[in-house]
């Protein structure tokens, strides 16, 4: 399945400045870079609730230090 794509608007000294950053780097395009820069900073900001599953062993840490600490 293709990806669908929208188009994101950037001031263009930006994306010049981005261009010559990327040079040598392996990106193909300033593009690619913003895609990979948006990826990362969103891969570590809020973790998709879908795919966070904890152990059984985990979810009883997790309540034995809630418990230690007074919340449960």
């Amino acid at each position: 399945m293709k990806e669908s794509r929208v188009t994101i608007k950037i001031p263009r000294p930006l994306y010049n400045r981005i261009g010559t950053v990327i040079e040598g780097s392996g990106f193909s395009s300033p593009t690619d870079f913003i895609v990979f820069v948006l990826r990362d900073i969103l891969g570590g900001a809020a973790p998709d609730p879908a795919q966070e599953t904890f152990s059984a062993e985990e979810l009883n840490g997790i309540r034995q230090k809630l418990k230690n600490l007074g919340y449960l």
